[in-house]
């Protein structure tokens, strides 16, 4: 599972200075696709768990990570120097993913990394500088081999169309923002920014509990 090893020896120390708040976008992101994994799973059970979200198993983990969405979203911002467009063009990626290829579900199981592989290839596309596939991987907690090999993969099911007007990008914002206004009533706005942090700030997470890590790596890789 996605877990942070607090025990780990290896681990990497937290930051110590307090953390600006994080932008309104991730609060967003998160109540819109914890939502539409909750109805996917439904959706999943009530169909008898057969062929649905199929196309995105490359994308999936042993079992569903501990770690919740919106920390692990918050997660990324922290530690990375991604604009907070980013996570709205990756948002992007995978509804256009999905799009292309019906039938496919974001379910627990993939939507940690549909995020990491996503953002980190919106940063890719919309900012000047950005951290490497090694980087991201740290971040994400899952190995740098596997990450070259969903970045892959999430491009050739995206045909490489990482294109996204202003006007798309805009229609998104605004599309985001209403959800939250049904949800709850409350009206966000999406703003923009950066943040900027080291290597040496990121805290160790696995992607998997370690004994199923250790026994995956064992085997080449994850199942």
């Amino acid at each position: 599972m996605l877990t942070i090893t607090d025990t780990d020896p290896n681990q990497l120390p937290e930051k110590t200075e307090p953390d600006s708040a994080s932008p309104r976008v991730l609060s967003i992101l998160s109540l819109v696709l914890e939502r539409l994994v909750n109805r996917n799973e439904t959706l999943n059970l009530s169909s008898g768990g057969g062929r649905l979200g199929k196309n995105l198993e490359v994308f999936h983990g042993i079992r569903p990570p501990a770690i919740t969405i919106p920390k692990y979203l918050d997660r990324i911002y922290k530690y990375t120097d991604c604009s907070p467009a980013c996570f709205v063009v990756g948002y992007i990626y995978i509804d256009r993913l999905v799009h292309r290829h019906p039938g496919s579900l974001v379910v627990s199981l993939n939507v940690h990394r549909l995020l990491v592989t996503s953002i980190m290839l919106a940063a890719k596309i919309l900012d000047d500088e950005h951290y490497n596939n090694a980087f991201y991987a740290r971040v994400g907690g899952v190995t740098n081999a596997e990450l070259n090999r969903l970045e892959v993969e999430f491009l050739f099911m995206l045909d490489f169309d990482l294109t996204v007007t202003s006007r798309v990008f805009e229609s998104y914002c605004s599309y985001l923002e209403r959800e939250i206004i049904m949800m709850n009533g409350t009206k966000l706005k999406i703003e923009n920014g950066t943040r900027t942090n080291t290597i040496e700030d990121i805290a160790e997470i696995s992607v998997e509990d370690m004994e199923s890590f250790s026994s995956s790596l064992s085997n080449g890789g994850l199942a």
